[in-house]
């Protein structure tokens, strides 16, 4: 039996930016199921508007889609947005892109198709707080 994953007695908050549809279902389908709060968004504009009204604790971001990439959040949210952990997925990995994407603030770089305990681990570990 899956427990949720909470911090400070709440259920971590998850934002999945990603623009395909199947990835998105997948990706909350198994987030919810580990016991996370999921709420995705079919592009990073969308995300990027809806971050002054709703906190999350960490956000699962494709780096390849239309109109702001993944990397563009990236800079975005270092240099303008809460700073919250990224957690980068992408079907399309190159060593440049896992070293920009690593530099540019990512928590952690993941390749598509994403193993799911990885995935489930490496949220847990990138919202977990800073110890003291």
């Amino acid at each position: 039996m899956l427990r949720s994953v909470t911090v400070k007695s709440r259920r971590l908050q998850v934002a999945v930016v990603d623009d395909e549809a199947h990835v998105r279902k997948a990706l909350a389908r198994l987030m919810r199921g580990a016991g996370f709060e999921v709420q995705t968004w079919t592009s990073g504009g969308a995300f990027l508007s809806s971050l002054a009204e709703k906190a999350v604790d960490c956000v699962v971001l494709d780096l390849h889609m239309p109109g702001l990439s993944g990397f563009d959040i990236l800079v975005s949210l270092q240099s303008n947005g809460p700073q919250v952990p990224v957690v980068v997925i992408t079907g399309q990995d190159t060593p440049e892109a896992g070293a920009r994407a690593l530099a540019s603030g990512a928590f952690a770089y993941l390749c598509k198709p994403v193993d799911g305990d990885e995935l489930i681990r490496t949220i847990t570990q990138a919202a977990a707080p800073a110890p003291h």
